[in-house]
């Protein structure tokens, strides 16, 4: 088995639905000090944008516009292109909230946009330039999402997706997370190219865009050491909830407020 198929990082789970957009209405919100900033919540592996959807919901009660693009996992540079490419169709500010995987991706695709005013990490990679999902994850003991917790299965030219086994899934993923919806979540998982772990991240966007950090103390994929490690080197404002990895899903009003005071 290769170094790449040892371990695979991981993204928000999901109920297997789509992508959450905001309503005309909140679109068109504006707040005292002119308009709110659009939010983009970003998934990351086994997953789909669904995840997001208790946070979401609350912000757009609140009047935000909100955008939830699908996440291709297919590599980090063509994923954080991707996000990049959309954020280039978005006018006006924009916070950026990413979950696990999709934190190496917003740490890229924000760098270089001024419209990008604050970066949001939920349980997420921050990496510094040149790091790798690999290399942050076991860091620090603790991850429980190893070789034996995963399915390989092969695709297109000799290239591997990986998926969390339905037998751990619930335990390793999302602890906290009624065992009836976490059987959802398993089913509709979206594997990430295992190539995602040791392919290098570029500069980061959090070296010149504010940041904000909640850790998951109960993680059992990327350990809270790494969190707070990554959280405080990058001079972040941190939150910490007793949580799984999944924290967006089992504490969404946690989540939900960490990205309104990043969006001020």
């Amino acid at each position: 088995m290769t170094t790449t198929r040892r371990t695979l990082l991981t993204g928000s789970a999901a109920i297997a639905a789509g992508s959450v957009l905001s309503t005309p209405a909140a679109q068109a919100h504006t707040g005292a000090h002119g308009p709110k900033p659009t939010v983009v919540l970003v998934h990351g592996a086994f997953a789909d944008a669904s995840g997001w959807n208790g946070v979401a919901h609350r912000l757009i009660h609140d009047g935000y516009p909100v955008l939830a693009p699908a996440n291709p996992l297919r590599s980090v540079a063509s994923d954080s292109a991707y996000l990049a490419s959309v954020l280039a169709t978005i006018a006006g500010p924009v916070v950026l909230a990413a979950h696990s995987y999709g934190g190496i991706v917003i740490t890229n695709a924000a760098t270089g946009n001024a419209n990008v005013k604050a970066l949001v990490y939920v349980a997420a990679f921050m990496p510094d330039e040149g790091e790798t999902l690999l290399g942050l994850q076991t860091r620090y003991p603790g991850s429980r999402l190893n070789e034996a917790a995963l399915d390989f299965r092969p695709y297109g030219g000799g290239l591997v997706d990986g998926y969390i086994k339905k037998e751990v899934f619930r335990d390793v993923f999302a602890g906290d997370v009624p065992r009836a919806t976490t059987e959802l979540m398993w089913a509709g998982q979206r594997p990430a190219d295992a190539r995602t772990l040791q392919e290098p991240s570029g500069a980061p966007a959090w070296r010149t865009v504010p940041s904000w950090y909640l850790v998951a103390r109960d993680d059992q994929v990327l350990p809270a050491a790494a969190q707070r490690f990554m959280a405080k080197r990058s001079g972040a404002h941190v939150r910490e909830v007793s949580a799984s990895h999944v924290a967006m899903i089992s504490h969404p009003a946690a989540a939900a407020d960490v990205v309104r005071r990043a969006a001020g």
